[in-house]
């Protein structure tokens, strides 16, 4: 007897970076997590956590959580709806709008994979509409393609690139369905696309606290959008989605913005230097906006180089698929984890 729906038993599941434990002596370049700690008030309400935050339900609205983005980013507090980490917000986005073959998910790719995952998980149909080299957002084939929702990551993982304003306005006036824009590098980006949910009622901005705010393990993200697109959508969300901690810290976090601005300029300033040094030592390496790189060792060795990285606790990411084989994507680590990377690649090429 087959317990589970065909496209569940048929499908991929998504495979994460790998995750050590923490502690383990591996310099991780693998998962694009920020290389600096949170911001010291997030640690200091984590370390006076009072039991009662425990003991009872947590805030269903996250409204503290929602005050401090509010401040942040001047959007207002009922633009905002908060979930377990970004992905989470994807999950609801796609369970609120796609369906079969006549409600698509429609995105660009290469991007981020997740995106086919949890389509597949609704039994949606997917049109991957393929970058080109230049990595142009392709509006005409996104728009013809007619997706229930249609996905955006800005800056786009794994190519670091991030989408013109113009181009994505353009696409909001185009698409029928929801736009919904993936900022989860933004904080490492020249300019956001935030502006774009006051001009269209069908735009929406995801974020996360994963990368910026050094919160992976945290699990918190947010979507940004027109309280009545936002409506639809509170009814997918789980009641308590997100615990009581994570609003706490997460809030912290969010209102010292000047800790963040510090770790987000050292990453922004080694991201640069590493740009250099790696095409010193013969890799082409894609500008970009993210907190990592795409590069493109030379001879075809990535899969060789990322496998002899690993036997020495060098952890990068390895995308065993076409246009990507030939590719290593590269996390920014501090100056010190970015230097033994060098010294270890200097002696494999």
């Amino acid at each position: 007897m087959n317990y589970f729906r065909p496209a569940i038993a048929s499908m991929s599941g998504y495979t994460p970076g790998e995750q050590p434990k923490p502690g383990t002596p591996i310099i991780k370049l693998n998962t694009n997590e920020n290389p600096y700690p949170p911001s010291p008030q997030a640690l200091e309400v984590l370390r006076n956590l009072d039991s009662e935050w425990l003991r009872r339900y947590p805030d269903p609205y996250s409204r503290d959580f929602c005050n401090a983005v509010s401040e942040a980013l001047r959007v207002p507090e009922d633009w905002i709806i908060v979930t377990n980490g970004s992905d989470d917000m994807l999950n609801i986005l796609i369970r609120a709008c796609a369906e079969g073959k006549e409600r698509q998910v429609v995105y660009p790719m290469p991007s981020y994979v997740l995106y086919r995952t949890l389509a597949s998980l609704q039994g949606a149909e997917v049109r991957e509409v393929n970058y080109p080299e230049d990595y142009q957002l392709p509006i005409a084939e996104l728009v013809a393609a007619n997706g229930a929702v249609t996905l955006i990551a800005t800056p786009n993982s794994p190519s670091g690139h991030i989408v013109p304003l113009d181009d994505l306005r353009q696409l909001a006036k185009s698409v029928s369905g929801i736009l919904a824009i993936d900022e989860a590098y933004v904080d490492f980006a020249d300019y956001s696309a935030l502006s774009l949910v006051k001009e269209f009622d069908n735009v929406i901005i995801l974020r996360t606290l994963s990368k910026g705010y050094s919160l992976a393990g945290l699990r918190l993200g947010f979507g940004i959008a027109n309280p009545n697109l936002l409506s639809t959508l509170f009814k997918v969300k789980d009641s308590y989605n997100v615990d009581a901690i994570a609003i706490l810290v997460g809030a912290a976090a969010m209102r010292d913005q000047k800790h963040k601005n510090i770790c987000i300029d050292k990453v922004k300033r080694s991201r640069g230097k590493l740009a250099l040094d790696l095409r010193e030592i013969g890799f082409k390496i894609r500008d970009s906006q993210g907190n990592f790189l795409l590069a493109t060792p030379p001879d075809n060795q990535a899969a060789d180089i990322y496998q002899s990285l690993k036997e020495q606790n060098i952890l990068v990411r390895y995308f065993n698929s076409p246009g990507l084989d030939d590719k290593l994507r590269i996390t920014i680590g501090t100056d010190q984890q970015n230097q033994k990377l060098l010294q270890a690649l200097a002696l494999l090429i």
